[in-house]
């Protein structure tokens, strides 16, 4: 078609989504949502097939497809102009049931042309636990309110039997109703921008841009996976609950112009809540294929048909229902987006034009800290600490990572403000700040992480909960490449301070300023519910990316001046990285500097390997 018309049409398909967007941010009130970006919206064919990937967490595009294409086989010629359903049934098609997908037809002149779906995590679900998050629950059963696909909106008209039914069901009915309605609106801005745009070009012209357009990426990426070398790469995750290791393994197969994710030798489903069903999974691997090989490729059906996965049914990245997966997007999914990221990073590091594509793996390890309990308001607050979403760069082949630089399978993620949080809930921020050490070592370093201390404050019930859970803080999971460390893996410590003797160094709580300074007990958790009263504490530390090349090929004055602006310790500069420094670290000793690295690189020869 003319070259002119399809470039106007694929600029609007994108503009449709990012007005989409900025709907369902401005209408939700949900800190989460509209500061954290915990979202999706996409543009979809009329068979369900993706049509155009938008922003959020980039696991959803895949999964709201096949949320389409279930609603299609259920609901078959009863799907009208005007409707809206709702769909959010692991087993169907979404990640956990806190992850509710609203899927719209798009109909013209009374027929079905396309499809939009959005998803946001809604505030709750009537889950075991405020906030859908259950790390103990024994099955899905337990873990709030699940649909495989239900009418809510009937020709342009809230199906009120359908809504409350639902919001009876959940706490704070008020702020799932906002939820719901911001998913509404969302979706009838991206049906009113369409029709406007068929309107204008008809209907065949904007039909045949999008049929080209997913021929396009195709060829785009086919071409690109042929530019790239044949072989295979392995990547392997681990998962600590209460003491039980859980392995997600891959082997990615790239042949020609077909890239195979097997994920065989992956543990088997797991009694707790970190197991995520296929259409997760295949969501999982998608969310770091899109922006490091499609990163100038529309993503679209055409980047998924080059794309096979082998994942064994049974197993901790394919479960059987009733399996638990409440916790599936900070378990097995992000297992599976950090493999997917090492594996696809090797691959491009072997590559001499794409080479500087690679990344070595970005923040790993999401802290999906929920807090509930009343607030000093005296309402009901439930909700994330955002700064899971702020995560960390993984380093390139030509630069550091970017410290608190994000994720990438969510290109938009941020954390609330400060400000924000103590609003929402009664607590205070101790400090909030970059973590020393935290990311990778290497000749490039991996970006930092954080750190932050919470108490109570102004809390009418004395305090309130928090529930921990995600992949456990025993292994470091944001790998390096190409010689490169993985960053320091996350910490979770409660500092019990209610009973405790006063702690000469610093009596008050309310004032620490790290945790060692903190009175009271210290004792390290992973995972379950768990009080803050009084005056104790919660430090959470998050993991840096990984690094890239070795780090002992560090420029030494680059060291020094991370030792300087407090992103790596005179400790690991020294007993890492080699390089020697003096006390008031102005300068190194370039002669003491070399014999160190000398001295720590013959020191990884094995005795009877050096004879």
């Amino acid at each position: 078609m003319d070259p002119i018309t399809f470039s106007i049409i694929r600029h609007r398909l994108f503009r449709i989504v990012d007005e989409a967007v900025i709907t369902l941010k401005h209408v939700s009130g949900s800190a989460i949502t509209n500061e954290g970006h915990d979202l999706m919206v996409s543009l979809y064919r009329a068979d369900g097939s993706l049509l155009m990937g938008g922003v959020g967490f980039l696991h959803h595009l895949t999964s709201a497809a096949e949320a389409c294409k279930a609603t299609i086989r259920r609901f078959g010629d009863d799907i009208n102009e005007g409707d809206v359903f709702l769909l959010n049934d692991p087993y169907t098609a979404a990640l956990h049931t806190s992850d509710i997908y609203l899927v719209a037809p798009i109909h013209h002149d009374g027929e079905l042309v396309a499809w939009s779906a959005c998803f946001v995590h809604v505030y709750d679900i009537g889950a075991t636990n405020p906030g859908g998050f259950c790390p103990d629950a024994p099955d899905i059963f337990t873990e709030g309110f699940s649909s495989p696909g239900i009418r809510l909106v009937s020709g342009g008209t809230v199906n009120h039997d359908v809504m409350d039914t639902m919001l009876n069901m959940v706490r704070s009915p008020e702020m799932v109703a906002l939820d719901m309605s911001s998913m509404i609106a969302c979706n009838n801005v991206a049906r009113e921008r369409m029709l406007a745009l068929i309107e204008k070009y008809g209907h065949d012209t904007v039909d045949e841009a999008c049929r080209t357009l997913i021929e396009q990426s195709e060829e785009l990426l086919r071409e690109r996976l042929r530019e790239l070398p044949d072989g295979s790469w392995q990547s392997r995750q681990y998962i600590d609950v209460k003491g039980e290791v859980f392995k997600v393994n891959l082997t990615m197969t790239k042949r020609d112009d077909r890239l195979v994710f097997d994920f065989s030798g992956s543990s088997p489903q797991a009694p707790y809540a970190i197991n995520c069903t296929k259409w997760a999974s295949l969501g999982g691997l998608f969310a770091p294929l899109f922006p490091l090989l499609c990163f100038d490729i529309t993503w679209n059906e055409g980047v998924v048909r080059p794309i096979e996965m082998i994942a064994p049914e049974g197993s901790i990245v394919n479960c059987t229902r009733p399996a638990p997966v409440s916790v599936a997007t900070v378990g097995a999914i992000q297992s599976v987006n950090n493999a997917a990221c090492a594996a696809i990073g090797k691959m491009l590091d072997a590559s001499e034009k794409y080479a500087s594509e690679a990344t070595a793996v970005w923040h790993a390890n999401h802290f999906a800290v929920f807090m509930f309990g009343r607030n000093q308001h005296g309402g009901e607050a439930i909700g994330i600490l955002t700064e899971t979403f702020a995560g960390s760069g993984g380093a390139r082949n030509f630069a550091d990572g970017i410290d608190v630089g994000g994720e990438i399978p969510n290109p938009i993620s941020r954390m609330a403000n400060v400000e924000t949080l103590e609003t929402i809930f009664p607590l205070r921020y101790l400090f909030r700040r970059r973590m020393t050490d935290s990311g990778g070592p290497g000749r490039y370093r991996g970006g930092a992480g954080m750190e932050i201390g919470l108490t109570p404050h102004d809390a009418p019930d004395g305090g309130l909960h928090y529930v921990v859970s995600g992949k456990g803080a025993d292994f470091p999971m944001s790998e390096g490449l190409a010689g490169g460390y993985p960053g320091a893996p996350n910490s979770y410590i409660w500092v019990k301070n209610n009973e405790a003797e006063p702690d000469p160094r610093n009596a008050d709580a309310g004032f620490g300023q790290a945790v060692d300074d903190l009175p009271g007990d210290q004792e390290r958790i992973s995972w379950g519910v768990f009080p803050l009263m009084g005056e104790d504490v919660l430090y959470v530390r998050w993991n840096g990316g990984g690094g890239y090349g070795d780090p002992l090929d560090r420029e030494p004055g680059t060291v020094l001046e991370d030792c300087r602006t407090g992103a790596v310790s005179r400790e690991t500069a020294e007993n890492v990285y080699g390089v020697v420094m003096d006390e008031s670290l102005s300068s190194f000793d370039a002669s003491a500097t070399e014999a160190r690295r000398k001295a720590l690189a013959a020191a990884r020869i094995p005795a009877e390997a050096a004879e």
